[in-house]
């Protein structure tokens, strides 16, 4: 019914219409549908019951000017192309490597950006079975399989990434909530391994592999409870940042084994986590439907952005939009620690921007950090963190943008605020995420609007350079929260297979679910709703018939894919590649072998 009178509307067609621009203040994305990548024959993939599409870059460097690599998963496969971004359109016909999995899937993979050539390149590959491959695709080779007999963890690999500045040592999550540090060079052994307590903590406990010889894992971490869903390196490699299914974000120092901070979502697990370029922020995203801005420096949220109407898969910052305009203070080095019984191989850090933390005197002219996330019910957002977000206690400035801040003082019961340009006047929206509005007094809930969908036509009512017009939020309750979590446009259908785990089922049992809700929000851990400013998307679009499972920006473009294996390039404004007809045409159709 809620649906035949949204389309008598005029608004059913409008929100289920996919996207292919959406126009930002930068200018106009477009989809550039000759540069898709997916299997060969490009049939939507049957994703029921399959691990999510994933998605690795590599530049090797060659001679050819056209050195970048793409790797993905889909279902049992396991593709490698060159890729051609912006360029040229996909040859599908011709992948590099190609490689198709009996009884395990891939689920996720990472490339050494340290050693990669022309010639060769490392790819670690996590399974389904819980077991590590390093491959090299260029040489179409199998160097090694790591917990080939499953001695070491039976569960799915959820995340594994080099250690940055490493050419060996690589880490590994579990389902099981578990982490292993690998060294490349050494095997596993023939029987199970025997661990010693190296350290222990808040919910988390480290070991180390008790041998004779050296063996890996060099070491086994034990994060919270339920899955490590993914976990993320600082910019200088120092720093990790866990996302587990328990709802907890915990950031650890890497290289001391020791707990930074914590923070725990709105209510459900954490599903992904992002640091920003200069390591100062991390975002993550989850079964709460919400993205949540984390304070490295402070080790506290300092907001949330409510968008996505189902549980957000990916965050990601945007390296190339990202402005802060400082001094740049000067590197941090990564530790010279070394782990019990291992040398450390660790390269100073080219990309710490650790800094002091930002005071009145010491405040950057502007800030804006970009970042993106995209989530099950389809829907690519884009958010921009501004400097009224990140300095809510200094004085505002003409220029800056009016962000719903509802920690402000509280206008008495029935009233509304408006935001002001300082002059007497309602504030203008200069290159802004959001609009200025009112803040809804008291606890007393609004329906949020939809956001608009009109990606061709930039908004107009005094806006600045096509900023997008954003429908108006509402404080929400907790109560509230637990409504629209139940709400028929809530796309629960879309959930991932994995969230169904023993360890999650038992995580999610409504009696602790509830003790843990109760004891943690409205405390530093988790801030309630009205506590924190609510960020606003800059745009929210429909760009896909399956929940997005990917989002990766790069210089010219940014990538997403969804879950029918089906990876789109959108080209930034101004980025579009002249495309011949003859690159124009599509690939020829094949047969996975």
């Amino acid at each position: 019914m809620l649906i035949s009178k949204m389309a008598a509307e005029g608004g059913g067609k409008e929100m289920n219409e996919i996207k292919t621009q959406f126009t930002t203040r930068e200018g106009v994305y477009k989809l550039l549908t000759h540069s898709e990548y997916s299997r060969p024959n490009r049939v939507p993939f049957n994703s029921q019951g399959s691990n999510p599409v994933k998605v690795s870059f590599v530049n090797v460097n060659d001679q050819s000017g056209n050195g970048d690599r793409i790797c993905f998963n889909v279902g049992r496969e396991l593709y490698f192309y060159i890729y051609k971004g912006v360029r040229k359109a996909a040859d599908l016909s011709k992948p590099i490597d190609k490689r198709i999995y009996k009884g395990t899937q891939p689920t996720c993979h990472d490339f050494n950006h340290l050693t990669a050539t022309a010639e060769s390149v490392s790819l670690l590959v996590g399974f389904s079975a819980g077991q590590v491959q390093l491959i090299d695709p260029i040489k179409k080779e199998t160097s090694k399989l790591f917990n080939e007999e499953r001695l070491i963890d039976k569960s799915r690999v959820t995340c594994v990434k080099w250690v940055p500045g490493s050419e060996s040592l690589f880490l590994v999550s579990h389902a099981s909530g578990n982490m292993y540090l690998y060294n490349v060079e050494h095997a596993c052994g023939t029987a199970a391994p025997h661990y010693q307590l190296l350290k222990q903590g808040d919910s988390y406990s480290v070991h180390t592999c008790k041998s004779k010889s050296t063996r890996n894992p060099l070491l086994k971490w034990t994060v919270g409870e339920g899955a490590l869903n993914e976990f993320a390196f600082s910019p200088d490699g120092k720093f990790l940042a866990c996302a587990s299914q328990d709802g907890f974000l915990r950031v650890f120092n890497f290289d001391a084994v020791e707990l930074h901070g914590t923070m725990k979502s709105y209510f459900g697990g954490l599903l992904c986590a992002c640091w920003s370029p200069d390591g100062k922020y991390i975002v993550a995203g989850g079964e709460d439907d919400l993205v949540t801005v984390w304070s490295f420096l402070d080790c506290r949220v300092i907001a949330r952005g409510h968008g996505h109407r189902s549980w957000v898969s990916v965050v990601a910052f945007d390296h190339y939009t990202t402005s802060v305009e400082e001094s740049e203070p000067p590197e941090l080095s990564g530790s010279d620690e070394d782990f019990p019984g291992q040398p450390r191989e660790r390269a100073n850090s080219t990309q710490s921007r650790l800094s002091k933390r930002n005071s009145a005197e010491s405040r950057p002219l502007g800030v804006t950090y970009r970042f993106g996330s995209v989530g099950q019910d389809t829907q690519l957002c884009l958010w921009d963190l501004t400097e009224d977000i990140l300095f809510p206690h200094l004085p505002l400035s003409r220029a800056r943008t009016h962000t719903n801040v509802m920690n402000a003082a509280v206008p008495p019961p029935g009233c509304t605020a408006l935001a002001s340009n300082g002059s007497g006047g309602v504030a203008t929206l200069p290159r802004s995420n959001s609009l200025p509005h009112s803040t809804t007094c008291g606890t007393t809930a609004t329906t949020a609007t939809t956001t608009t969908n009109n990606t061709n036509k930039p908004s107009g009512g005094g806006m600045a350079d096509g900023a997008l017009a954003i429908g108006k939020f509402a404080t929400l309750s907790l109560h509230e929260r637990k409504e629209r979590h139940h709400d028929k446009d809530h796309k629960r259908n879309h959930s991932m297979g994995h969230i169904s785990s023993k360890s999650s089922d038992k995580l999610n049992a409504p009696a602790k679910s509830k003790a843990d809700t109760a004891k943690t929000l409205g405390t530093p851990l988790c801030p309630r709703m009205e506590d924190v400013p609510l960020l606003e998307p800059l745009i929210c679009k429909k760009i896909a018939h399956e929940r997005l499972t990917v989002l990766i920006f790069l210089e010219d473009c940014l990538v997403t894919a969804c879950q029918e294996g089906f990876i789109c390039t959108w080209a930034r404004p101004g980025k579009v590649g002249l495309l011949s007809s003859q690159n124009q045409a599509s690939s020829p159709s094949g047969t996975v072998v």
